[in-house]
């Protein structure tokens, strides 16, 4: 068939619409070949099943387009082709795009890539068919995958494995693409995936020991006995020698929330092309088909990663379509354009649909898809179109649901059988099935290398540099000064201009935004890199960081701006800052993979308010507080959440502190709300030298962002201190006198200081725990151990009772009591919502907290 310079290529967008019988017939022919590739996927041959006969599409008819060749004939000097040569060409067309691979580009706007498209299909098509060898080595890859499930089940009957039976041929498509993008350079592949058929991908293509993997699935085994998650969630590294060029495999881990690993997937991918830049990476997603359509994560993430800051140059999907979901059947309907894929349409991905009963073409499409992913940068779906032989977790009875279609699969031959037949292999199926066992019970040494996904992770972090007044002023020169050609705009000017005055003189206090600054500068002066992303983190939401000005001079909203910190040294680590679109299920998971595949750059993602993180609940519960204890994934993701009740509502003013709290154990996180900017700027430099990577999760007070300085800490706290996770209180004139001693953490300290200070009190003392987890006792007990004469200790917290940290630190607090003390909490009573939507009532029901924390014994 002609290329994409010819008329064959010709752009279907500017054909005329209806039926072409008038049309002239060199444009006859273009309208025809144009409706094959518009439109032939609808009668491709794409179930192996064959339940329900093929629709008609008229535009696929000769007679559609006036060339039916048993027409009567013009004269001889007519163009029309004769009828021998049509056929022929309706036989190409059949063959090219309505075989067993169906083409749907119609999603895709450039012209360009559709050609491409085009040419590729038909060159992919109508190449000769593969050679004996390649043939041979297909089928045995097939078997492979066939009897790897055949043993598990046949070994361990009951135990779950979501088999991969009615799609093996996954394995080869997966070798394909590995291969594939080897041969464009890639060294490195991110895989993601659901359960079914994760162990037979473990096993067979990224030659992990079937003998540990049997281990797993047995209930007796010590193994069994030791793991922390289920075999079928494991992720793992493997090399895969292709040729001389060795490709390294991760397989991310992945909890029962299908999707969720899609955006941790894209996360590590972009994490080896900011640190690898030159080095292409191949990220490939496989999803299950009714999660893939139905799991909102997927349109978030499919948004997300075309977005600066988030793209890794494409993603290869493919779907496992067992056709059936879960347990209800979700056939797709080509009348309708109904296919799993068509959330993909939001992106201008093409789409090939492949019957997963023609591995040759499953070989084919893969091959197009790496190919075009390579060539355009651009995701692009396989839908591998098979069937579910046995039930969801083969324990089920599927007939009692889908009789008729479960009767058609026990009659249908296994793809194993059909492409033996097919490809003339010698050699009895019989005899490939037990060397195929064999192989499997090998000994260990005979598999590719492979280790822990925790092997990631083993990179040291640099060290944390000395500080000084000087170096402190220089910085902050160099962040106040911009270029002659930006002008900025009269709040940002002021800000500078406060910056400047406050590190001239050790006697000045330094506000959040400033402090912020500050340990961002040192970092990257130092050395390290910094990814800041999240709604608006750029300006902030609360106009609290200004990391990026926009010139005013500029007629544009998006050029002429400038990033002071991408200029603070000549040397100086990467700096991004990163506004994210209104997402935050798929951003954190984005986030939480870069976390994981880093191994230099200090991580922090902001929630536009403390509790707009419940959108991505999945990452915290299911990755950020428990993927390093069930995975051995390590993470230093720093979570920044705005938040402290001010009377603005429910969504507004709490970050569920109590939820976090409640997932901590086993030093999985750090939990922490700090009261000054000084502690803000310590943990920030601490969380990027950290020896052993722990996410953290930050409340900061949003009123404190602007305050009049009671929450800014004097320059030299900044330069000498570090982060003290309970800080005393100072400015009790006479331990001795002291009675009654107040806990608190965050914002509410200034209001029970301010009261304590108007009263006079000298026997209460206030003391913050800035650090909730893990909790610091030895520092509290010495905290404590200042006042000899101590008779109650009172935690006080302006979040409800089950929405705050009371009822996490309680027990812990009981082992620091003096002798001949008691303990006893003030808070908010418990509710469903949170904080108050009036600031009247608001402010009365913080007079209260106040006035009951110091209250007379």
């Amino acid at each position: 068939m002609a290329g994409p310079g010819s008329a064959a290529a010709f752009d279907p967008s500017n054909a005329p619409a209806g039926t072409a019988a008038a049309a002239p017939p060199s444009t006859a022919v273009t309208q025809l070949i144009d409706a094959y590739r518009e439109h032939g996927h609808r009668r491709a041959r794409l179930d192996p099943l064959a339940r329900a006969p093929l629709p008609d599409v008229p535009e696929l008819r000769l007679r559609f387009h006036g060339l039916d060749p048993a027409q009567k004939r013009e004269p001889a000097s007519t163009v029309l082709p004769t009828a021998t040569t049509m056929q022929a060409l309706e036989w190409q067309l059949k063959r090219v795009y309505c075989g067993t691979t169906g083409l749907d580009c119609s999603s895709v706007r450039k012209r360009q890539r559709r050609a491409w498209l085009y040419a590729r299909m038909e060159a992919e098509l109508l190449a000769p068919p593969l050679a004996p060898d390649q043939k041979r080595r297909l089928l045995r890859r097939l078997v492979a995958a066939e009897m790897w499930e055949r043993l598990a089940g046949g070994t361990f009957a009951h135990a779950k494995r979501f088999s991969l039976e009615g799609c093996e041929s996954l394995v080869p498509l997966l070798d394909t693409l590995v291969e594939e993008g080897a041969g464009h350079g890639v060294r490195q592949v991110f895989l993601g995936m659901p359960h079914r058929g994760r162990l037979n991908t473990l096993v067979n293509v990224m030659g992990f020991d079937a003998r540990g993997m049997l281990d797993r699935l047995d209930p007796d085994s010590e193994v069994a006995f030791s793991q922390r998650d289920l075999p079928y969630h494991l992720g793992g590294l493997a090399g895969r020698m292709v040729g001389d060029d060795e490709i390294s495999l991760v397989l991310a881990p992945n909890p029962s929330h299908l999707q969720s690993v899609y955006p941790v997937v894209c996360g590590m991918a972009r994490a080896h092309v900011d640190e690898h830049p030159g080095t292409p990476c191949l990220p490939v997603m496989v999803h299950g088909d009714a999660a893939f359509a139905g799991q909102g994560v997927v349109m978030e993430t499919l948004n997300l990663t075309r977005r600066s800051g988030y793209t890794a140059g494409g993603v290869v999907h493919v779907i496992v379509n067992n056709q059936i979901g879960f347990t209800t059947p979700n056939v797709m309907d080509v009348r309708a354009h109904d296919y799993c894929t068509d959330v993909t349409r939001m992106v201008d991905a093409p789409v090939l649909h492949v019957n997963a009963d023609d591995p040759e073409a499953v070989v084919r499409a893969a091959r197009i898809a790496i190919a075009y992913r390579m060539e355009h940068g651009a995701d692009i779906v396989i839908d591998l179109i098979g069937y579910r032989r046995l039930g969801h977790s083969e324990h089920d009875t599927p007939a009692v649901t889908q009789p008729a279609l479960h009767a058609a699969i026990a009659a249908h031959p296994t793809v194993t059988e059909q492409y033996h037949v097919a490809s003339a292999e010698s050699t009895r199926l019989a005899d490939l099935r037990e060397a195929a066992v064999r192989d499997l019970r090998a000994a260990p040494g005979k598999a590719p290398r492979a280790a822990d996904v925790s092997t990631l992770h083993s990179a040291a972090r640099r060290q944390l540099q000395p500080l000084s007044s000087q170096r402190v002023q220089a910085l902050t020169q160099t962040l106040t000064t911009p270029p002659d050609d930006v002008l900025l705009h009269d709040v940002v000017r002021g800000l500078c201009e406060r910056w400047r005055a406050t590190v001239s003189s050790d006697a000045h206090t330094v506000d959040w935004c400033l402090a912020e600054n500050l340990a961002h500068a040192t970092l990257l002066e130092d050395g390290h890199s910094i990814r800041l992303s999240g709604m608006d983190v750029g300006r902030g939401t609360f106009m609290h960081r200004h990391a990026v000005w926009q010139s005013q001079a500029s007629l544009s909203d998006d050029g002429d701006r400038y990033v002071p910190l991408q200029h603070v040294a000549p040397c100086q680590g990467t700096f991004d800052v990163i506004n994210s679109p209104l997402s935050e299920e798929a951003a954190l998971g984005f986030e939480y993979g870069y976390s994981v595949q880093t191994r230099t750059r200090l991580t922090l993602w902001e929630a536009q308010f403390g509790d707009f993180v419940n959108g991505a609940q999945v990452f915290i519960d299911q990755y950020i507080a428990s993927g390093e204890y069930k995975w051995g994934c390590q993470s230093a993701l720093a979570m920044l959440l705005p938040h402290g009740h001010e009377g603005v509502g429910p969504e507004h003013s709490n970050g569920f502190l109590g939820r976090f709290l409640q997932l901590c154990a086993d030093d999985n996180m750090r939990v922490v709300m700090p009261s000054t900017s000084g502690q803000w700027f310590h943990l920030l430099r601490e969380q990027a030298a950290l020896a052993t990577p722990k996410p953290l999760i930050v409340m900061s007070p949003k009123t404190e962002l602007h305050g009049k300085g009671r929450s800014h800490s004097p320059l030299q706290d900044l330069i000498d201190g570090r982060f003290m996770p309970v800080l005393a209180d100072a400015s009790a004139v006479d331990p001795q006198a002291v009675a009654r001693v107040v806990l608190c953490s965050g914002k509410f300290f200034y209001e029970l200081h301010a009261q304590r200070e108007r009263e006079a009190r000298a026997d209460v003392a206030l003391v913050r725990v800035e650090q909730l987890y893990p909790f610091p006792q030895e520092a509290l007990v010495a905290a404590l151990a200042a006042f000899p004469n101590l008779k109650e200790i009172v935690w006080a917290q302006e979040e409800d009772a089950n929405q705050g940290a009371w009822r996490f630190v309680r027990d812990a607090l009981q082992t620091c009591l003096p002798e001949g003390s008691r303990l006893a909490s003030v808070c908010r009573s418990a509710t469903p919502s949170g904080a108050h939507a009036s600031v009247r009532a608001h402010q009365a029901e913080q007079r209260r907290l106040v006035a009951a924390a110091l209250g007379a014994l």
